[in-house]
């Protein structure tokens, strides 16, 4: 067997180990709103992703705001300087968390968008 064959071979080989893990690696670092919301202070000022479907959206000027809701939960997103996605539609957002305060056992949050990507 040449060189080449062989390399190629190995090759093959791990190219479904190297997707697999590449796909693991992008579910990995979505956070369920649920679990930012139950545990709001612990991600208070963190950067994270979240993906689910719009559930509505306003705009005024430069700033617009959408609820993303998951089944876990729903969160606000803040975009400043872009216009919201429609509703309905799926889309995964990658921001910073805020905690605004607590009422009871709820949670009152915002996720200040950096960009959007496609769950």
């Amino acid at each position: 067997m040449s060189k080449t064959t062989h390399s190629i071979r190995r090759l093959a080989r791990l190219v479904p180990f190297a997707s697999a893990l590449f796909v693991l690696a992008g579910c990995a670092s979505i956070t369920p709103i649920g679990e930012l919301l139950d545990n709001s202070s612990r991600y208070d000022g963190k950067t994270v992703r979240i993906a689910g479907e719009v559930k509505g959206s306003a705009g005024v000027l430069v700033l617009s705001a959408y609820q993303v809701s998951d089944g876990t939960g729903t969160l606000t997103v803040v975009n400043e300087g872009g216009s919201a996605p429609p509703t309905g539609a799926r889309v995964g957002v990658k921001g910073t968390f805020q905690k605004l305060f607590n009422l009871g056992f709820k949670s009152l949050a915002v996720l200040r968008e950096q960009s959007r990507f496609r769950p």
